[in-house]
């Protein structure tokens, strides 16, 4: 069965992350310069606080009429995000994805951060299974 795992070898394990106490334009200014749409709000420990996304800032910021260069990631970031770790199934990262409306989940193992899969990693990295077993069974019935 495949597993988060296996996405994070082929993405790789880079985790872009942010301060919970920069003020939101900064986090705005990493989410752009990363061109990532979220991003693993840490405490100086380096202990996974929360996640900080385009959503919490159109919802919480733009829609509440607040300023971005006043607000701090804190204030507006989703507290307690789900994770998952590396050996959870991608089905169930896809389960947990459309039943909670969420578009990233952190993973951890070992108390440790150590990747993020978005919604886009698990289609493409579904797409690309897919691809493989239909090229093996063309293969197979040319042979």
């Amino acid at each position: 069965m495949d597993t988060v795992r296996d996405i994070l070898y082929i993405k790789g394990c880079q985790v872009y992350t942010v301060s919970p106490d920069m003020y939101v334009y900064e986090a705005l200014e990493a989410l752009e310069n990363q061109n990532v749409g979220a991003l693993v709000v840490v405490e100086d420990n380096g202990r996974p606080d929360g996640i900080f996304t385009e959503r919490d800032y159109a919802r919480k910021v733009i829609l509440k009429g607040r300023s971005s260069k006043e607000t701090l990631v804190r204030d507006i970031m989703t507290d307690d995000p789900v994770f998952v770790t590396p050996d959870t199934k991608i089905e169930e990262c896809m389960q947990l994805m459309t039943n909670m409306y969420i578009r990233h989940l952190p993973v951890i193992s070992d108390g440790e951060l150590v990747g993020i899969v978005s919604i886009g990693d698990v289609v493409k990295y579904i797409i690309s299974q897919k691809d493989y077993i239909i090229q093996h069974l063309e293969h197979y019935i040319t042979q």
